[in-house]
């Protein structure tokens, strides 16, 4: 499989990312999956049993929490 990349930033109401974060959430706990689409194209990732969690927050100039989950 070739290489799939996405990085893409939005702009949405605070409600709106938790909306978006549940369905992550929710997908990881009911189908062991994510999906994402780019181009007309499907990507379904695996997420195995065991992750490895991070959570990074930053404030300053610009506020920002990143949550990274890595296999």
């Amino acid at each position: 499989m070739d290489l799939f990349e996405m990085d893409e930033t939005q702009t949405m109401t605070r409600e709106e990312a938790a909306t978006r974060l549940r369905a992550l959430a929710d997908s990881l706990a009911k189908h062991n999956s994510v999906e994402f689409s780019r181009g007309g194209s499907r990507v379904t990732v695996a997420v195995p049993d065991q992750v490895r969690l991070k959570v990074e927050v930053e404030l300053g100039d610009d506020n920002e929490i990143e949550i990274e989950i890595t296999w």
